[in-house]
């Protein structure tokens, strides 16, 4: 009786078609990892803003009411990675509690990430899990910081998580710009301009 099967050529020409196809998506799944990792960024800086048009933290009795503006804050994991809190710190006393973060509207889960353990109830936090984001760094009107806040007119706010009197000195008056580093060695970044908090990712002005 007689046997099919593969010649050596056939085998041949197999391996080369899977190992063409294979280069050609394993770039295209980092790029899809990349643009996944910038929208999700940008769409929770954007949230972050539109939790702020709609709940006004004036309370001018109050000499440190400012440390309440709502805030995005990237925080880098001791495991690697890098996660955000989504969060309003209403006890005035410098640090964003789990009960202060706000609830994500998708899953009814707090956007909160655990100091630097960046353990989570909500997974859509996590960015180095979820997305391979490594770290972020600030230029711009966030050189050197991890985070930015929104007043009730939308406008950023850097520096204010200390505040001790109401003025304007958290007022951003030049564009963030914050630099994530992903594992793939890839990196996007986000540009977030001063008066207007208008955020987008560079290169897709019209993102």
């Amino acid at each position: 009786m007689k046997k099919n099967a593969f010649t050596m050529i056939e085998l041949v020409l197999v391996i080369v078609v899977v190992a063409i196809i294979a280069s050609n998506a394993i770039p295209r799944f980092d790029r899809d990892l990349t643009q996944g990792a910038a929208d999700k960024v940008l769409s929770s800086i954007r949230y972050t803003q539109h939790i702020a048009l709609i709940d006004d933290k004036q309370e001018f009795n109050n000499s440190k009411w400012q440390r309440a503006f709502w805030q995005i804050r990237f925080i880098k994991c001791n495991e690697g990675g890098l996660s955000f809190t989504i969060a309003s710190d209403n006890d005035l006393n410098g640090n964003l509690k789990k009960s202060e973060s706000y609830i994500d509207s998708s899953n009814d889960k707090p956007i909160y990430a655990i100091n630097t353990s960046c353990s989570s109830a909500n997974e859509d936090v996590l960015l180095g899990k979820k997305y391979g984001v490594q770290d972020v760094s600030g230029a711009g009107g966030c050189e050197d910081v991890k985070y930015i806040g929104f007043d009730h007119f939308g406008r950023p706010q850097v520096g204010f998580s200390n505040s001790d009197k109401p003025n304007e000195a958290s007022y951003m008056t030049d564009d963030c710009n914050f630099t994530f580093t992903m594992s793939n060695d890839k990196n996007f970044s986000i540009n977030i301009q001063a008066e207007t908090g208008y955020a987008s990712i560079n290169g897709e002005p019209n993102s």
